[in-house]
């Protein structure tokens, strides 16, 4: 009978750790990063300690745990990132000029024109005014950008 043991010893955790870490990369999708690291970890502790004083048993309890720490860790620091990014404006591109202020292009004609914000060119919807009222961006529908002026035209 093989002693499957003296594999957890020595290299064995550290193999298992890169072999995790290697299927992380591969396979989108699946959460392996953090039971790599758990096997690093153990790995680390198996070879600073010495297997004869950190037995299988304790190996493997020790794996559990740090899995269990490194799974919880890793959920709170993605799981606040992935609510930041949740909320952020990164493809909803209308919705990050809310508050921007521009000089209309062309006049604004029975609640529509354009203005020129960030190398772009956006149909804007509000009150009839002039070209080159400066407007503040207070709303958006889609593609077209709701303005008001920031301050009241001159007649």
């Amino acid at each position: 009978m093989t002693d499957w043991t003296g594999a957890l010893s020595d290299y064995g955790w550290w193999i298992l750790g890169l072999l995790l870490l290697v299927l992380e990369t591969v396979l989108p999708g699946v959460y392996l990063l953090f039971f790599g690291i758990a096997a690093l970890v153990v790995g680390m502790n198996v070879l600073l300690i010495g297997g004869a004083w950190f037995g299988w048993e304790q190996q493997v309890l020790a794996y559990v745990v740090v899995s269990a720490v490194a799974v919880f860790l890793g959920r709170k620091w993605y799981g606040a990132k992935a609510e930041a990014q949740a909320s952020g404006t990164l493809n909803k591109p209308t919705q990050r000029l809310i508050g921007r202020e521009a000089v209309l292009s062309e006049d604004l004609v029975g609640g529509r024109g354009r203005v020129g914000l960030e190398d772009s060119w956006w149909s804007v919807e509000g009150p009839d005014l002039p070209k080159g009222t400066r407007v503040r961006v207070v709303g958006a529908e889609g593609s077209v950008l709701r303005v008001e002026p920031t301050s009241p035209p001159a007649r």
